[in-house]
């Protein structure tokens, strides 16, 4: 065991170097491209056992990816933002063909317009595709999670994919002290990939087909990757068990600080959560109960253990690092489905701030918490709110000023 300074992309190298991964499919797309380089690196200088391909793109890679684990090979791969999306086609595809390997998502805004800076909505996008979901905060969970997603998605209950979530830039090139385990240590808990029925042998050809079928047998199909995704959140408790006591770090489905005696609480995914995790300490020095609740596992949601951290609490501020256009925040709304006619359940406030990676200032989060104090006496919750600063403000509406003489010299013309 040796602590070193990694990023968030180093970190994911070395949870699929420490994996034992047999196969790493890549195509390159910032700010991913360091985890591939970084492991075509070790291969390359005999560091590394394992083959990595390059594919001409992510749909490309996402095939080959499924194609490999459903050998009964151990896969690992990572993409991005865009590059999500392009694969987004084989996604559905792989998670039905319950082909399990671990997939690393560096989490960037979409375009148009463009930008490099981080946000959820692409990693959001793939929550119904069957792929399971553990996001992150620091880079240690970076490489703890990638250890854990192996488990995960080769459990016999399970077999699913699952995408290992990171912010851009935050996280993915920004150095932190990570412990990286013994590989003995990892070996033992990770094990050797068990594939079962899933095996393909060139000298033992066996078809494995994808037929055409109809609404029920296809519902059949659908709902038995249903359970299996549910399957994974007594299959992940299990797991975070075991990783505490073999390596000392816990990390449970939804992680609750300073939330025993709170009566209000943050809520909210991803690295900016530690900014959250501040502010509930500078609060408190002020005197305010409230704590931080942040999910790890989002895929399947873990909305007993939600319920049961937030059950009596007067307001929580749901902040999301996402908008689903035309509705709001996806975190907002998948809590307020799963609390939604409990007597004991706090009044929900939603915002929804740092997209493309802009920041959430310490002040927001304390305004953010009087806003929720306030609706929890009221009983009336306020709409929505995109964070602006005053000055944001006053750029926005030159924007708004700028389109409008244009739409108006277009319209002349």
């Amino acid at each position: 065991m040796t602590r070193v300074l990694l990023t968030g992309n180093g970190a994911a190298a070395w949870g699929a170097r420490l994996a034992a991964v047999d196969y790493v499919p890549a195509f390159p797309i910032t700010p991913q491209t360091e985890i591939i380089e970084t492991i075509a690196a070790w291969i390359d200088a005999g560091e590394m056992d394992g083959r990595l391909v390059t594919l001409e793109s992510e749909h490309s890679m996402l095939t080959a990816a499924g194609a490999a684990a459903a050998t009964g090979i151990r896969v690992f791969t990572a993409t991005s933002s865009q590059g999500l999306l392009y694969a987004m086609e084989m996604l559905y595809t792989v998670a039905g063909w319950r082909a399990p390997f671990v997939l690393v998502n560096v989490s960037r805004g979409l375009s148009a317009p463009l930008t490099l800076e981080p946000d959820h909505n692409d990693i959001l996008a793939a929550r119904d595709s069957g792929f399971l979901q553990i996001h992150c905060a620091t880079c240690q969970e970076v490489l703890d999670s990638v250890l854990l997603a192996f488990r995960l998605a080769e459990d016999q209950q399970v077999r699913l994919p699952v995408i290992v979530n990171l912010d851009g830039f935050y996280l993915s090139f920004t150095r932190e002290p990570v412990i990286i385990p013994d590989a003995e240590a990892v070996r033992r808990f990770i094990g050797p990939f068990e594939p079962g029925n899933i095996k393909f042998r060139a000298s033992a050809p066996v078809s494995q087909a994808v037929a055409v079928l109809g609404g029920a047998p296809y519902s059949y199909f659908r709902y038995e990757m249903h359970l299996a995704a549910l399957n994974g959140l007594m299959v992940y408790d299990e797991l975070a068990a075991e990783f505490a006591q073999t390596f000392g770090r816990r990390h449970d489905a939804v992680e609750a600080y300073c939330t025993d005696d709170a009566e209000f609480a943050f809520v909210m995914l991803g690295s900016f959560a530690t900014k959250a995790r501040e502010a509930v300490d500078r609060l408190r020095d002020a005197g305010w109960k409230i704590g931080l609740v942040r999910p790890r596992l989002l895929r399947p949601f873990p909305e007993a253990l939600l319920r049961k951290i937030l059950a009596g609490k007067k307001g929580a501020a749901v902040i999301d690092q996402n908008i689903s256009l035309g509705k709001g925040g996806v975190l907002f709304a998948e809590l307020a489905s799963a609390l939604y006619g409990r007597k004991d359940a706090p009044i929900l406030t939603s915002f929804i701030g740092g997209l493309g990676g802009r920041d959430l200032t310490p002040e927001e989060f304390y305004e953010m918490a009087a806003l929720t104090r306030q609706a929890a006496q009221t009983g009336q919750a306020p709409p929505p709110r995109l964070l602006y600063t005053e000055d944001e403000l006053r750029e926005v509406r030159k924007l708004q000023a700028i389109a409008q003489v244009e739409r108006q010299r277009l319209g002349e013309g």
